[in-house]
């Protein structure tokens, strides 16, 4: 299922070496181009669809050579590889690089100064992956298969060496980070040959940070920070990741929730009792913490603990206008999701995002049989949103538990406890717990960036928060700087799960729309 690490090694820099002679070639096919002082955005993508077009197919390897590389980071040896992997790419294209590493996977760090440019930006994205159970994916999650169609639509593999027609860019590139998160690599270093293969220069210094443990919530990053101080010092930070909107189109993201997670165990009597003989008179553990998530919050998601939206950041009128402007998707993700009335109150997804939320994620502790069970947890995920402080909504939450009549425990309560507190509750909180981020939208590079991608992408989405969370906290803890999410990859990628994916158009957007920012943005 999986070729030796020699083997893959001897294919790699075959392709690296096949790569330099390609871009070699095209380098003279497009050496008439105009410069960047006299190229517009849209002549400049223009220009970068013209020279992907007879490279796609190099590119495409490229990008299965990487994702051919595990990427979990339980296993170094396989972080080490791509590291190795990814600097080779990189140096190719003129970086210079450095390894940071603070006692978790490594990062990369790359940057490429111009002479002439007065501005930097931040580009970030990572390279390392979900676990896998290769038994649920329908083909080898490190053995990338480009398919004609997704798996759903009953797609088929495409022999990519035999290929000599062009690329769909329907079709789907299926395997472990092909969405989540190594396609903007890829996508950045073929901008770059695009630009240089067409004498247009780029605007603006670029440093570049590769995470290799952003799926495990990026332990170590404010290590690294600290460590390096003034290494990632840029006049704007582009957070590579997450999956574009659900319409499709090009979006940029000033916001994201964030995230504490807490399980809650409630106890009934020392052992289960059968539910025949006990019920009615034995205390139900479900059923309590039934009627307390239900104290908690309502069924339109409303929070009800007390004083819980006292830090909320309220919605401006700039993000109002924002949200009005882009797609309604009510309707069409009701129909594909099959949900007739969802929460919220008529309210829309993209204002929700922006508020915070309690969900459960799990419920467990049933018993064998006829019984009531001993003991129940629920699990909570809370997301919280810009001005919410972790450590806050935790005393919140445990006094609303308090006035509900519970005893509260941090460790298995003991048969005294249980005998004598007529309602026992174990919480356990789980890490510290992420910020919420929100970008002002009408900061200055905010909108330069949003124009200048505007000039190309008319229908570009501004989205003023998205509902997920991003390891973002070290950078605006540490750094000055103003961060939007650029997400690249199709919403439908599969991330984190098994058949993870991504759409061919995707790419070639993604390449598009760095070669613009790179080339225009110190222009404006």
């Amino acid at each position: 299922m999986r070729k030796l690490i020699s083997d893959k090694k001897l294919s790699l820099s075959f392709h690296l070496a096949l790569n330099k002679i390609l871009f070699c070639f095209a380098a003279l096919l497009f050496s008439s181009a105009i410069s960047a002082q006299n190229s517009s955005p849209l002549e400049v993508s223009q220009l970068i669809n013209e020279y992907r077009a007879p490279m796609e197919k190099v590119i495409i390897q490229d990008f299965m050579d990487l994702l051919s590389l595990p990427n979990i980071p339980d296993n170094q040896a396989d972080m080490d590889i791509n590291v190795d992997h990814i600097t080779t790419l990189l140096e190719a294209r003129g970086f210079t690089t450095q390894r940071l590493q603070a006692g978790g996977s490594p990062y990369i760090y790359a940057e490429l100064m111009q002479a002439e440019a007065s501005e930097t930006l931040l580009l970030y994205a990572h390279y390392d992956g979900q676990p896998v159970q290769v038994e649920n994916w329908a083909y080898p999650p490190f053995s990338p298969t480009l398919l004609d169609a997704t798996l759903q639509a009953g797609g088929q593999p495409v022999d990519v060496e035999a290929l000599t027609g062009s690329f769909d860019p329907e079709w789907r590139l299926y395997g472990r980070s092909a969405g989540d998160d190594k396609m903007p690599i890829i996508a950045l270093i073929h901008a770059l040959d695009a630009l240089k293969a067409n004498d247009v220069e780029l605007s603006v210094n670029i440093k570049l940070l590769l995470d290799g443990e952003e799926e495990r919530g990026s332990p170590t990053l404010g290590n690294i920070i600290d460590a390096y101080p003034g290494l990632l010092d840029a006049d704007l930070m582009l957070f590579c990741d997450a999956p574009m909107h659900q319409s499709r189109n090009v979006q940029l993201v000033f916001g994201v929730r964030g995230v504490k997670g807490l399980n809650m165990t409630a106890y009934g009597a020392n052992r289960p009792l059968h539910n025949g003989h006990y019920g009615n008179w034995a205390p139900n553990p479900f059923m309590q913490l039934a009627y307390l998530l239900t104290s908690m919050r309502d069924e339109s998601g409303r929070i009800l603990v007390e004083g819980y939206y006292d830090d909320v950041a309220p919605i401006s009128d700039m993000e109002r206008s924002a949200i009005a402007a882009i797609p309604d998707i009510t309707e069409s993700l009701k129909d594909e999701l099959a949900i007739n009335t969802p929460e919220g109150n008529g309210a829309r997804i993209e204002e929700l995002v922006m508020l915070p939320a309690i969900n459960v994620r799990d419920m467990s502790g049933g018993s064998v049989g006829n019984a009531i069970s001993s003991s129940a947890t629920v699990a909570l995920n809370l997301r919280l949103v810009a001005n919410q402080l972790p450590e806050t909504v935790e005393t919140l939450i445990e006094a609303h538990i308090a006035g509900q009549g519970f005893h509260i425990v941090y460790e298995d309560p003991t048969n005294e406890i249980l005998r004598n507190n007529e309602k026992v509750i174990k919480l356990d909180w789980l890490g510290r717990g992420g910020l919420g981020i929100r970008t002002p939208m009408d900061g200055v590079m905010p909108q330069r960036l949003a124009q200048l991608l505007q000039s190309v992408i008319p229908e570009l989405i501004l989205t003023p928060s998205m509902g997920g969370g991003l390891p973002l906290e070290d950078f605006t803890t540490r750094m000055d700087m103003p961060i939007i999410v650029l997400p690249l990859a199709n919403h439908d990628n599969n991330q984190h799960a098994e058949n993870e994916n991504i759409r061919l158009q995707n790419i070639w957007d993604a390449m598009s729309i760095y070669g613009v920012i790179l080339a225009g943005f110190g222009n404006q």
